[in-house]
C-alpha cells in the first residue's frame, strides 16, 4: 500500500518529532514523512507539495517569502490537512544568551569580558564568579521568554507553555534554547497524534528512542541556578558536549579560546578541539 506524504516543515525539532510520530503504528502505516529544515531555507519541492496529504509546519510569516507557511499551504491539494505544530524555545536557563550572528551559543556577558581585552584566564575567572542577578533582571528575562512562548503557542492547538512554567525549575527541560528534552518532544508528538484523531505512540517504542538532542547540553551559569534554586545546575556538574564531559569552567575556557583565536565555527571547535592550554 502506497503511503501518503506528510511534509514536516520545521527547525531542528522536526527530526526527533518525526521519529516520535512514527512510534504510532497507524501514523507510520499511513504517512511517509519528508522533512524540510526551515531555518536554513531548504526548498520544498513542488512535486512534494502537490502530492502532500498532511502538512505539519512551524509558522513562518510573510517575510520568509516563498517559504512562508501561508504560501506553502496555498500550494497543497485542497484535501490536504494542515496543522501548525510547536516551535519551542526557552531562554530562562541561559539569560545571557543572544542570537547575534557570528558565533554559536553566543553569551553577551562573556563577549563583554573578551571584548574588553581581558586575558583568557581573567575572562574565565570573572565570568565564573559573576553574579548574574546583579547584572541582569533574571525574573524579567524568564517572564519574557514565557510571554514569547505563549504568543507562539497561540498558533498551534498543541499547548506546552504551562509544562515549561510548572516544571522548568524541577527538571531541566531544554538542552539549549531551542533543543527541548524528551518530556516536551514526547508531549508535542502526542498532541499532534491526538489532533489527527490517531492513537498515541507505542510507549515502548517511544522510550526506546531515548532523549532528543543528546549530543549537547549547554552549561547553565551557576549563579542563575543558585538564584532560582535549580539544583540540577551547580558549578561542578559535568555536561555532555559532543562526546566529552565538561564543567561550565571547561566550556567557558573553550569559548574564550575560540573567540580570541577568531574561530567562527564554535560547534566544529567543540567537536574536535583539545583542551585549551
Amino acid at each position: 500500500m502506497t503511503r501518503e506524504i506528510c511534509i514536516i516543515h520545521a527547525n531542528c525539532q522536526g527530526e526527533p518529532l518525526a521519529a516520535r510520530l512514527e512510534c504510532c503504528p497507524e501514523f507510520r502505516e499511513r504517512y511517509e514523512c519528508r522533512l524540510f529544515t526551515n531555518y536554513v531555507r531548504e526548498p520544498v519541492p513542488q512535486q512534494d507539495l502537490t502530492r502532500c496529504a498532511l502538512f505539519l509546519y512551524q509558522h513562518l510569516g510573510p517575510d520568509w517569502g516563498e517559504l512562508a507557511s501561508e504560501r506553502l499551504a496555498a500550494m497543497l491539494p485542497k484535501q490536504a490537512r494542515t496543522l501548525c505544530i510547536p516551535n519551542m524555545f526557552f531562554k530562562g536557563y541561559w539569560p545571557t544568551w543572544t542570537g547575534r550572528a557570528g558565533f554559536d551559543f553566543r553569551c553577551e556577558l562573556l563577549d563583554e569580558y573578551i571584548d574588553a581585552g581581558l586575558s583568557a584566564d581573567e575572562a574565565v575567572l570573572v565570568y565564573q564568579h559573576a553574579d548574574l542577578s546583579a547584572k541582569f533582571d533574571l525574573p524579567e528575562i524568564l517572564a519574557e521568554t514565557l510571554r514569547r512562548e505563549r504568543e507562539r503557542e497561540a498558533r498551534t492547538p498543541i499547548k506546552y507553555t504551562r509544562i515549561i512554567e510548572e516544571r522548568h525549575g524541577r527538571e531541566q527541560l531544554f538542552n539549549t534554547v531551542n533543543h527541548p528534552g524528551r518530556l516536551l518532544m514526547d508531549h508535542a508528538a502526542r498532541g499532534i497524534l491526538r489532533e489527527l484523531g490517531l492513537p498515541g505512540p507505542d510507549e515502548t517504542a517511544l522510550a526506546a528512542l531515548g532523549a532528543p538532542f543528546p549530543e549537547l547540553e549547554q552549561p547553565i551559569h551557576p549563579s542563575a541556578a543558585a538564584f532560582f534554586g535549580w539544583d540540577f545546575a551547580g558549578p561542578n556538574r559535568e555536561y555532555s558536549i559532543y562526546g566529552q564531559r565538561m564543567t561550565i569552567a571547561a566550556w567557558t575556557a573553550r569559548y574564550v579560546c575560540a573567540r580570541q583565536n577568531g574561530v567562527t565555527d564554535f560547534i566544529g571547535f567543540l567537536q574536535g578541539a583539545e583542551s585549551p592550554s
